[in-house]
């Protein structure tokens, strides 16, 4: 046999030997679940907000048929739904705001907000379905940081009329990055 031929079947018999005995899908690679049920919950006991993570979870229909992927995804959603919330509230304020003191930190808090409910977000959750866990995690990440930015500019102006809507996107984002780490080292 010519030695391309015999390196060539020896490369490919590793190959099989490598599949055989990789382990299997994320799911199971981490949580023996018995059901979707407690792959939920073991999965929110490994987050930042267990109680956020299994209602908003459990509130999802699509959560019965989800692997660990598709939780990380359906909590990606609940961001952009969060975010998409307190978007509207600020721009609701906006529109009643009686003066420009009371208007500069809502307009501020607005042009962080709708990039990352046009674009930050929509963008991780599409890389999460694309495998791309680092891209997500980057988009995700950035929610977080505005949220929190929008709140902090309110420290000089007396006290900000969004700090719930701020806290569940900053909450929110702390479960979806905990699950996209629970990805990252099942891969």
């Amino acid at each position: 046999m010519k030695p391309l031929v015999r390196s060539l079947l020896l490369a490919l018999l590793l190959l099989a030997l490598l599949l055989a005995t990789s382990p299997p899908p994320a799911q199971s690679l981490e949580f023996p679940a018995q059901n979707i049920a407690d792959l939920i919950e073991q999965t929110c006991r490994l987050t930042p907000f267990y109680e956020l993570c299994l209602s908003s979870l459990r509130s999802d229909p699509q959560s019965g048929a989800a692997d660990i992927r598709g939780l990380a995804r359906i909590m990606a959603g609940s961001v952009l739904a969060s975010a998409s919330r307190t978007l509207d509230r600020i721009q609701e304020l906006l529109s009643r705001a009686p003066d420009p003191e009371s208007e500069q930190p809502l307009a501020y808090c607005a042009e962080l907000y709708i990039p990352v409910v046009k674009y930050s977000l929509p963008q991780a959750i599409d890389a999460l379905d694309k495998g791309q866990l680092g891209f997500a995690e980057y988009g995700l990440s950035d929610a977080g940081k505005e949220a929190e930015e929008c709140e902090k500019n309110f420290s000089s102006h007396g006290g900000s009329p969004v700090t719930e809507g701020n806290e569940l996107v900053r909450d929110l984002v702390g479960v979806a990055l905990a699950i996209i780490k629970i990805l990252q080292k099942s891969f």
